[in-house]
């Protein structure tokens, strides 16, 4: 391992991630191909869109051309306005996910890893949440709902919670042996004074960069429920409803599956970039391996 040249003194935390981004080129990629997505999907209206919806059974199953860019499904959906306005419902199940799973988990890890005597009984609940794989977790959560796009990130983000409450925990109980933090016990600092100036600003570090991963998980996992039929109502045009309508017609009509195959794993691949130059941006010790 080497370290990376430490920053000037006093740079800022937004000085610090630029001067990661200028060292680490495939994080700065991440973090314009995540903009450029970010982009269209709130500007899909403006892109030369047409109702992601409207049906048009005279062109269906069109190849890809200069009216349908990325052709027209079996009933004779632009695939291309689809693919524009399902980048909208990835993104919101990501940022949502990651969002709620980040909060709740924050909070069940500082209670966790502070308080002694709750430890044993949320962890024990969180072990046996993190013995069910998330995807069968989300399937059968969404197996006793309707589908919608709020009951696929209420299940996403149940199934993220315990992941984020063991990382906040360990980087608890850390830091809880440190000098600094039986200093402020002697002085007579209150648990919540403790915990809110001291504890909690060293955890929200690695929080930001485990968020970003759930985001780019939350995306595949919405885009696996939609597949399966266990996701948002087919009638949204999210990336995994898309493959889902073009699976039966994959062998003659690819360019249906393969646009928002492409979309998710460029924007997956994206928010992942951008993980791993927080990562380093954020790490105090700014080692790169």
């Amino acid at each position: 391992m080497r370290t990376l040249d430490p920053p000037p003194a006093g740079e800022s935390q937004a000085q610090s991630v630029r001067h990661v981004l200028r060292r680490h080129p495939t994080a700065a990629l991440g973090a314009a191909l995540l903009l450029l997505v970010l982009a269209m999907a709130v500007l899909a209206p403006w892109l030369g869109t047409i109702d992601p919806t409207a049906l048009a059974p005279a062109q269906r199953t069109r190849p890809p051309s200069a009216q349908h860019w990325f052709g027209t499904d079996m009933l004779g959906r632009d695939v291309y306005s689809r693919v524009v306005y399902g980048a909208q419902i990835s993104l919101l199940v990501g940022f949502a996910a990651a969002i709620f799973a980040s909060a709740i988990g924050l909070a069940i890890g500082l209670v966790s890893g502070f308080v002694r005597w709750t430890d044993s009984c949320v962890m024990r609940i969180m072990d046996g949440v993190m013995s069910i794989p998330p995807i069968l977790l989300a399937v059968a959560l969404m197996a006793l709902t309707r589908g919608s796009v709020v009951n696929v990130v209420v299940a996403i983000t149940i199934a993220e919670i315990p992941r984020v409450s063991r990382l906040v925990r360990s980087v608890v109980l850390s830091l809880r042996e440190q000098p600094y933090i039986d200093a402020a016990v002697a002085g007579g600092s209150g648990t919540l004074r403790i915990v809110w100036k001291h504890i909690l600003p060293n955890a929200l570090a690695p929080l930001t960069v485990q968020a970003t991963y759930i985001c780019a998980s939350a995306m595949i996992t919405e885009a696996i429920l939609s597949f399966i039929g266990a996701g948002t109502p087919p009638i949204i045009p999210s990336w995994g409803n898309i493959m889902a309508d073009g699976r039966a017609l994959w062998q003659v009509k690819p360019y249906i599956v393969f646009f928002p195959g492409l979309f998710l794993s460029v924007t997956v691949l994206a928010v992942n970039l951008v993980g791993d130059g927080l990562r380093d941006a954020l790490d105090p010790r700014r080692v790169v391996r």
